[in-house]
């Protein structure tokens, strides 16, 4: 699908002169709490009724909140941030990237068929595809569209996954547009009910994405 009514849209080459000012953060992926995580380990069987029950309550969130912390490596560059991610319903969610600081570097909207992306002076862009608006933007290829459901814990459309000996989600492959994606989580949040994950990595070629979640709030 192509972009559509992308309102005022410069080129990646002239954003990522400003865009990309937010600096290292490589020591906020050592400040979580880890005596909240549960490693994920051995490997279990994806007809278990555990797993079954489990899918059924995280498919069963609704409206739910996470933070933390996220690392986009393109092989060349390392892009350090922390991320903010509310989702209100399966297709509506919102995405905030800030500096050390606190201070906006990009939020990202999206409701069916409309996605805003606004940058740290304030800019508004607009598309009907969420991942292509953030790739022109911000030259960063992240595949929304499956992160709703991977963020938390579902192998969404993806149908070549692993479990771990928790009956929890150990690692999905997924192709998308001729590209495989492959993800790994690392561990899982024990406090939260459902348990939720609370570190996962992403591969794609020589792209990686991380993202460790502090905390999570959720309402079923």
């Amino acid at each position: 699908m192509q972009l559509s009514t992308i309102i005022r849209l410069p080129s990646y080459s002239a954003i990522s002169r400003y865009f990309w000012r937010i600096l290292p953060l490589s020591c906020l992926l050592l400040t979580a709490c880890v005596t909240n995580q549960q490693t994920t380990m051995g490997v279990g069987s994806v007809s278990d009724q555990q797993w079954e029950v489990h899918q059924q309550e995280i498919n069963a969130l609704r409206h739910y909140q996470t933070r933390g912390s996220f690392v986009y490596d393109s092989g060349e560059t390392k892009t350090y941030a922390k991320f903010f991610w509310q989702q209100y319903t399966p297709e509506k969610y919102r995405l905030l990237l800030t500096n050390p600081l606190g201070g906006r570097e990009l939020e990202l909207t999206v409701e069916p068929d409309l996605a805003r992306l606004t940058n740290k002076d304030g800019k508004t862009y607009m598309s009907d595809v969420p991942s292509e608006l953030i790739y022109q933007l911000t030259g960063m290829e992240i595949p929304l569209d499956d992160l709703t459901a991977w963020l938390i814990g579902s192998p969404g459309r993806a149908t070549d996954f692993k479990l771990d000996s928790n009956h929890l989600l150990k690692s999905v492959s997924f192709e998308q547009n001729g590209e495989k994606w492959q993800l790994n989580y690392l561990s899982y949040d024990k406090n939260t009910n459902p348990i939720l994950p609370s570190h996962l990595e992403l591969h794609q070629g020589s792209r990686l994405i991380k993202l460790k979640m502090d905390s999570w709030t959720l309402q079923k």
